[in-house]
């Protein structure tokens, strides 16, 4: 045989590996995901009632609802190891959960509920949530509703469950069927330069992050470019009631009964500001048509003395580690908790001094109290006043995460960095004197995806606002994460300070009189973010160490990084994961 003819066939049989091994690959990856859906929605398990004749709560219930959960998540959906965290530690707090039936007993009738009652739910329909909650649901036995959209049931759009899948999940005891209404559409919507858009489908919806003002289909007249109606009291009134009327009849079509539960688009806007006519019109519907109104998002507790159609609850964000949830219950309602440690080897190290931390392999997760810090202090590190600390910054964007030099607490001075909306600042504090700044840095600007931008200010806006254009522009989301390597030495009066491999300072003069304390990590909630007053300072490979003259490594004092094995099983194990996701979005 030629040399070209043996090239020729070692190129066909390579060839024929490459689509062996790819189809070996295919088969095994659908099989795994026709697996996880055959245990998701056939009646594999069956919910197990608890005994209500215990019951005995006459005050109130939390309630918490997921927008969509996920693989390994997403900017906008929690991932099913961290839905598994959250759902552990309500049950290992005492959480019950409570069916809509239960709720209307409560109210209707005065029956009690568990001591610590829990009303769970999962919103916008999502076939992933479904699949990736139900086994979460059968290990705790806990109980969800579970809400769609009408226009989306039996549409057969792949993204949604349809009818059949409801169910089957209905079947096994852990699902039961509530609306978010009829559609997800916007109205009187203006960009961030105050240009007019007007009325849009969520799907048609482009270029998210240049949108400013809007509003939600059923909370307003829709109005032209001058914030003027467009449509009369009869024109408005036809319309939303045309909502309402096509909700009924697909839900009666295709499921057979109107769900009980409403949870209207947006939350918050009903009896807060609402023009009156729209505000009437919507009210006799809701009241017409279902039985209770998660009409409110914000606050996780309602009391007994709560109207049924005024029911509040908290959406859980996709970036609330489980302390998180557990610091917003107990602001909400000052019950006491326990705080999730993690690995209690990691832990030991560390004095946990306001807040709540978690520590997750080579991740530290520090909790914010409520618009205050969350702070740890390394143990015994203030017998070494020259370290370097390293660390990968990886917490949301809109947020304090700092950590600290030569911190001492009784005298409060220290050497301070901090990265805050993508800015890295870095302070000198003498005892008694105010904070000085060595450094003031904005840092490069990050991608991140329209399609990631979570809407949270829909309300009625005037002329004026509209045409003023936006104050977002320079903002970014406050649910986007990116990660920063810092790296802070200080050895005598010497400060290093480097971002990225960039360094920002070499060999800085500091005051002499800061020279000796601790080291401790910070994080605290920024003011853009509205909406939630309780931050998760993430970081990442934490490694504190002694150091000697000319900034040479001594003595580790703390490391929490992967290395050798465990590093590359982790690369793997990512690269992995983002294989998986990207097969599950694309196909």
């Amino acid at each position: 045989m030629s040399k070209g003819k043996r090239s020729s066939a070692l190129d066909y049989r390579k060839k024929n590996r490459k689509k062996v091994y790819k189809t070996i690959f295919q088969i095994a990856f659908l099989l795994a995901v026709g697996f996880i859906l055959f245990h998701a929605l056939v009646d594999v398990e069956k919910y197990k009632e608890p005994d209500k004749a215990t019951w005995t709560n006459r005050q109130g219930f939390i309630a918490l609802s997921y927008f969509g959960v996920s693989r390994t998540g997403t900017p906008k959906l929690i991932s099913k190891n961290q839905l598994n965290q959250q759902l552990k530690a309500l049950k290992d707090q005492g959480y019950v959960t409570v069916s809509q039936n239960d709720i209307l007993e409560f109210y209707n009738n005065g029956k009690g509920l568990p001591e610590k009652a829990l009303f769970l739910s999962f919103e916008d329909g999502r076939n992933d949530s479904g699949l990736f909650a139900q086994p979460l649901l059968e290990k705790y036995n806990y109980k969800a509703t579970f809400l769609s959209y009408a226009n989306k049931v039996g549409n057969s759009e792949r993204k949604f469950l349809q009818p059949s899948d409801m169910r089957k999940m209905m079947k096994t005891g852990y699902w039961e069927m509530g609306s978010n209404g009829y559609r997800l559409t916007y109205i009187n919507i203006f960009d961030n330069n105050g240009g007019f858009i007007g009325v849009k489908d969520e799907g048609n919806l482009k270029h998210k992050e240049q949108i400013e003002y809007y509003n939600h289909y059923l909370m307003d007249f829709i109005r032209d470019s001058d914030m003027i109606p467009v449509e009369d009291r009869t024109e408005m009134e036809k319309r939303i009631n045309q909502d309402y009327s096509l909700m009924k009849q697909i839900y009666t079509d295709k499921l057979g009964f109107v769900p009980n539960v409403y949870m209207i688009m947006h939350a918050n806007a009903l009896h807060k500001g609402m023009n009156r006519l729209v505000l009437d019109v919507n009210t006799k519907n809701i009241q017409e048509l279902f039985k209770m109104h998660y009409n409110r998002e914000g606050n996780v507790y309602n009391a007994s003395n709560e109207s049924l159609y005024d029911l509040t609850r908290v959406q859980p964000q996709p970036y609330w580690f489980t302390n998180h949830l557990l610091m917003k219950i107990h602001a909400d309602t000052g019950e006491s908790m326990k705080f999730v440690e993690g690995d209690t080897d990691r832990a030991k190290g560390w004095n946990v001094i306001s807040g709540a931390a978690q520590f997750l392999d080579n991740r530290i997760a520090l909790t914010s109290a409520p618009s205050d810090v969350g702070m740890l202090y390394l143990k015994n590190s203030d017998s070494y006043s020259d370290v370097q600390l390293t660390a990968d910054f990886a917490g949301n964007v809109v947020g304090k995460q700092a950590l600290y030099l030569r911190y001492d607490r009784k005298k409060g001075s220290y050497i301070r960095a901090t990265l805050e909306n993508n800015e890295i600042i870095v302070e000198q504090k003498e005892q008694g004197q105010l904070p000085e700044r060595l450094l003031t840095r904005k840092l490069d600007d990050m991608s991140w995806k329209s399609e990631d931008l979570a809407f949270n200010k829909a309300t009625i806006y005037s002329k004026l606002q509209t045409s003023s254009g936006g104050s977002t522009k320079d903002e970014y989301p406050t649910n986007i994460k990116n990660t920063r390597k810092i790296d802070v030495a200080l050895q005598g009066n010497k400060l290093n300070v480097i971002i990225d491999n960039e360094p920002l300072l070499v060999n800085q003069i500091i005051n002499s009189s800061i020279g000796a304390g601790g080291v401790a990590l910070e994080s605290k909630y920024n003011e853009q973010n509205k909406k939630d007053n309780i931050y998760d300072g993430v970081f990442d490979d934490v490694k504190v160490v002694a150091i000697g003259k000319d900034f040479k490594k001594q003595a580790t004092l703390y490391n929490n990084s992967y290395e050798g094995l465990k590093k590359a099983v982790s690369i793997v194990k990512r690269s992995f994961n983002s294989t998986i996701d990207w097969v599950i979005e694309t196909f």
